[in-house]
């Protein structure tokens, strides 16, 4: 993972999506809303097919990685595409001659940016933020917001037996799902978007633990199981049917709309996952997206 070193911030995913932009201008680059500081929510769109499939990334400010990881995805996959080429023995330009792929890859830039750099002075709150962190000035296991709100529990899906579950009444680095569901500008902006667009199935990016959920209280329809045993088989990650877990957008996806979602925790370790780790993740994830794309 050359040159990330430092983190994959905000300012480099839309550097890199400026640079991807030019070189294919196939790619429709757009913007579902901003974060809380005014920072852009991007939206990268490519294929021109009558089922639409959507990917995101970064819900969790600690588990940055998976932005590159699904960046390196639409990298390669517009190459593919561009050039006619396959890919892992898929034929790129029938999928997306069938299918339209929209990614959202950092949903949390303002956690992500603050994992990666700390509470700098620009911070107006730089105080609460370090009383959040229990006065530590190490971010590095922020998962929220920087309102201190855990985006994967603002979702109208259960919301208040997650909140009672949790346990958290105050903002803090994790487990927070704020005082009601869809208080968050990017969390709001995820769930409009999401409504605005029939989905096939959706596809959320975390880490960790190298299992794939599917399910949410049996409002999923009868074909996920048999779709995530296949994005299993091809990763060697393991299928899990979830429970006492609710309010994440995998679960209101399903619970609204009755198809498929899939939260896929990426790699095992210690989360954020170390970046030495990025090519061998990456090898895992390629072939759960891109049959995620042909289920």
């Amino acid at each position: 993972m050359d040159g990330y070193d430092y983190g994959y911030d905000h300012e480099r995913l839309c550097g890199e999506l400026n640079r991807l932009g030019k070189i294919y201008p196939l790619l429709r680059i757009e913007t579902i809303g901003e974060s809380v500081m005014g920072k852009s929510i991007p939206l990268v769109c490519i294929g021109a097919g009558t089922k639409h499939i959507h990917f995101n990334a970064s819900m969790h400010a600690n588990e940055w990685i998976t932005t590159p990881l699904l960046m390196q995805f639409v990298e390669d996959l517009t190459c593919s595409y561009a050039r006619g080429t396959a890919w892992q023995g898929s034929n790129i330009r029938r999928l997306l001659s069938e299918y339209t792929l929209w990614v959202v890859p950092m949903v949390n830039p303002d956690g992500v940016d603050l994992v990666l750099h700390g509470a700098t002075e620009e911070y107006s709150h730089r105080e609460t933020l370090l009383a959040w962190n229990k006065g530590s000035m190490d971010f590095s296991q922020w998962k929220a917001n920087i309102r201190g709100v855990d985006l994967n529990d603002q979702f109208p899906a259960h919301w208040e037996e997650e909140a009672k579950r949790r346990g958290e009444s105050y903002p803090g680095r994790r487990d927070y799902g704020g005082e009601a569901p869809l208080t968050e500008p990017e969390a709001i902006a995820l769930a409009q978007f999401t409504e605005s667009i029939c989905f096939e199935l959706v596809v959320a990016l975390h880490t960790q633990g190298r299992e794939i959920y599917w399910n949410y209280r049996d409002y999923e329809p009868p074909e996920s199981e048999w779709m995530a045993e296949r994005l299993a088989l091809a990763s060697g990650y393991q299928a899990v049917k979830l429970t006492e877990s609710d309010a994440g957008y995998k679960d209101w996806f399903i619970q609204q709309f009755r198809r498929p979602g899939f939260t896929v925790e990426v790699g095992f370790g210690v989360n954020p996952l170390p970046v030495q780790t990025f090519a061998a993740l990456y090898e895992e994830i390629v072939p759960i997206l891109l049959t995620a794309m042909e289920v």
